[in-house]
């Protein structure tokens, strides 16, 4: 059975900065920054979180359904999609808006500055989760406002086991809007920046959050993640990359580790070791969707860095 994986589908300009952002800004002139980055890298990429998050699922084996909107240019990502044997059939074109495309410039220290132009995104609340058919779980993760808003409602609806994941979305809503997710989700995902922005604007603390939930899981860049489960919090151990090329993507390829744990009735001290290694396996290479380590490959990566398989 598949995953429904609700979100937004992208290209992504990925820009590389050789120095470190904080050397060209000046803590006290923040309020009128006028700065220019020199980039001499620049490359177009496939992107979006249900994309990147598809992406990973299919190297692992599983069975992603992406729900997402592009615009009057989507045609070569839908190609990709059937190249990669990812199903199509609750991706909506919109005709009269262009693909959501993402602008990132990553500096020397792996910070990061990004603009997002919405497009065709704007539109997700017209897909509809029932649409899907049958799924083992779904999630939500960045799109549109409405979209996310619809999408984790009518999962729940449907009594579908739901992470939700807000990622860059999260600044959009209200700590009572965040709260309503909570309390939709069986799962919650957020990095540290977004734990911290969260539980500001709940008033919640993250034990009390977990309790809400079967799981909270909460990543921490080369710290690894933790995970608040059953009254307890498990410390998962980053996994070393062999190089540090690119983070864009990184948390997508966690989440889709997430997903095929859970829909293998994994243990979570596995999903999250799992989790780990595909974002170690994804920040080796250069932008979201070029890692192509096989099944195979991916099992001795695991065995080797924990001593056990996970298939």
């Amino acid at each position: 059975m598949s995953s429904l994986i609700c979100g937004s589908l992208a290209f992504d300009s990925i820009m590389q900065f050789e120095g470190r952002f904080a050397e060209s800004l000046l803590a006290d002139q923040l309020h009128k920054i006028n700065v220019s980055f020199l980039v001499p890298s620049m490359r177009r990429e496939f992107g979006g979180c249900a994309g990147n998050i598809a992406y990973n699922l299919k190297l692992l084996g599983g069975n992603p359904l992406i729900m997402a909107t592009v615009g009057q240019d989507g045609d070569s990502y839908l190609d990709r999609f059937k190249t990669l044997d990812i199903s199509t059939q609750c991706v909506k074109v919109i005709d009269t808006s262009l693909t959501a495309q993402c602008f990132i410039t990553t500096d020397a220290g792996s910070n990061q500055i990004t603009a997002f132009h919405p497009g065709a995104m704007t539109f997700s609340h017209e897909n509809k989760v029932a649409d899907a058919g049958p799924v083992r779980l779904s999630i939500v993760s960045p799109d549109g406002r409405d979209g996310m808003l619809q999408h984790a409602q009518q999962s729940a609806e449907l009594n579908i086991p739901l992470i939700f994941d807000p990622g860059q979305g999260l600044p959009m809503f209200s700590g009572d809007e965040l709260k309503h997710f909570i309390e939709l989700a069986t799962y919650v995902a957020v990095n540290d920046y977004e734990a911290e922005l969260l539980v500001a604007r709940t008033g919640l603390t993250l034990e009390q959050i977990a309790q809400q939930l079967s799981a909270l899981i909460v990543t921490r860049g080369e710290q690894g993640a933790e995970i608040f489960t059953g009254g307890e919090k498990l410390v998962i151990p980053c996994v070393r990359a062999d190089v540090i090329a690119d983070p864009t993507g990184c948390g997508d390829a966690f989440r889709a580790g997430m997903l095929f744990g859970l829909s293998k009735g994994m243990d979570w001290p596995t999903i999250g070791r799992l989790s780990s290694l595909m974002g170690s396996i994804k920040i080796a290479v250069q932008g979201p969707q070029n890692h192509a380590p096989s099944l195979a490959e991916i099992e001795d990566r695991f065995q080797q860095s924990f001593g056990y398989r996970f298939a």
